[in-house]
């Protein structure tokens, strides 16, 4: 197993803050209402509903027979949040795949669990897939899911959506799809590996950043999401974990302390996130504290920002896992207990790639990973490779909105 003197340091500290909070079991059910006295769950999940041929998620999702998307939406059944963020789900135009996520199978029960409804929904297009015209990763040809502004083989391959049982404030959501990475102050861009013409016109967002206003009651709560690239698959001038960390580093500097007055949307709007607002980070950041392939601090922008509150959701699957799988996992610094993913044994072996961070104003009452046990019914869910379900398991917390009474 491994141990980690970063872990049990960290976990000390909450402890004697008062701030360590308990994961309800894998089989914790909740209300189909949006939770009471102001508490709201929050979730990431990394579904892996994404799929080799642009068209072919919308033709599974129109049945409801597919069997990966039954499983993927009793997890969201079982863990019942009130707002969920699905990375890697193919973006569609008119939201037709969310629509048809939502009729056929959310709105049904799965395997036991009571169904669940999303009034609200927000996609919007992915840099996934779209090509650029220049051979970005310097093989010779051009054309081809590396070449692309964020991989994919197809446009909006990889996507994502919102959905929140809360009204969506559509109009005052902002987008960051075409922010270029060089007008990013102290970018990381590899300069000698992209030409003057590339770095022109590269964007930041390996699929999208957005800020998506929820109203909880009284008080509108900015949901922060994205899906920062991988970092790997490249080589020494490491594009992608250099990418990663500016990822990562966007939503940093958009919450501030700084007015952040480099940063503009897609309509030319400029500056961060106003002071004072209440807002929640989510996404598969692909990014572990300590272990994986990240550019070092890369996570920690964000875990160590002032702002942020993590709240350290854990599993008792995910300890499990580590020992059964052993591999690279037995070499880890990190606790398995924060473990987010279950990827290759070999490399990097399971990590915490998932996360939710509310803002200081939104006081953390619960959080957890949906990883059960072996021995729990439930692991039907999770498995093992090939996975029922997706590498990544969902992420949760319930935080305690100021004024979010209805």
């Amino acid at each position: 197993m491994r141990i980690s003197t970063r872990a049990v340091a960290v976990t000390a500290a909450l402890t004697t803050a008062g701030a360590v909070l308990a994961a309800a079991p894998a089989t914790a059910g909740r209300d189909d209402q949006p939770a009471g006295a102001g508490t709201v769950r929050v979730a990431t999940y990394n579904l892996s509903l994404n799929r080799a041929v642009e068209g072919e998620l919308e033709a599974d999702l129109s049945t409801g027979a597919d069997t990966q998307a039954q499983a993927v939406a009793e997890v969201i059944q079982r863990t019942r949040p009130d707002i969920v963020l699905l990375n890697e789900f193919d973006y569609v135009e008119g939201g037709v795949a969310a629509d048809l996520f939502r009729d056929n199978y959310l709105e049904v029960g799965q395997g036991g669990a009571d169904p669940i409804e999303y009034p609200y929904a927000y996609v919007a297009p992915s840099n996934t897939g779209i090509p650029t015209g220049f051979d970005l990763n310097n093989n010779g040809t051009i054309g081809g899911g590396d070449d692309a502004f964020g991989f994919g083989l197809f446009p909006g391959q990889y996507g994502m959506a919102v959905l929140s049982k809360y009204p969506i404030l559509e109009d005052d959501v902002r987008t960051f799809q075409k922010f270029l990475w060089k007008d990013m102050p102290g970018a990381l861009l590899p300069t000698d590996f992209y030409s003057p013409e590339e770095r022109a016109i590269l964007r930041l967002s390996s699929k999208s950043h957005w800020d998506v206003p929820v109203q909880v009651g009284r008080r509108t709560v900015h949901v922060l999401v994205s899906h920062p690239t991988p970092p790997t698959f490249d080589g020494p001038e490491d594009r992608n974990g250099t990418r990663n960390h500016d990822e990562i580093r966007f939503w940093a500097e958009y919450v501030g302390p700084g007015r952040a007055d480099w940063i503009y949307d897609d309509e030319g709007a400029r500056g961060g996130l106003k002071p004072g607002s209440s807002f929640v980070i989510m996404g598969d950041q692909n990014s572990d504290p300590v272990d994986g392939d990240s550019v070092e601090g890369a996570i920690q922008q964000l875990l160590e920002n002032p702002r942020v509150v993590d709240p350290l959701p854990t599993s008792a699957g995910a300890p499990e896992a580590a020992v059964l799988q052993g591999g690279a996992n037995t070499s880890h610094e990190g606790h398995p207990r924060y473990d987010t993913a279950d990827f290759a044994d070999t490399a990097p072996g399971n990590l915490r790639a998932d996360y939710v961070l509310p803002s200081r104003q939104l006081r953390p009452v619960g959080a957890g990973v949906f990883w059960p046990v072996r021995s729990d019914p439930l692991s039907r869910l999770t498995g093992e490779f090939p996975f029922p379900t997706s590498d990544h398991r969902l992420v949760w917390v319930d935080v305690r909105v100021p004024g979010g009474r209805r």
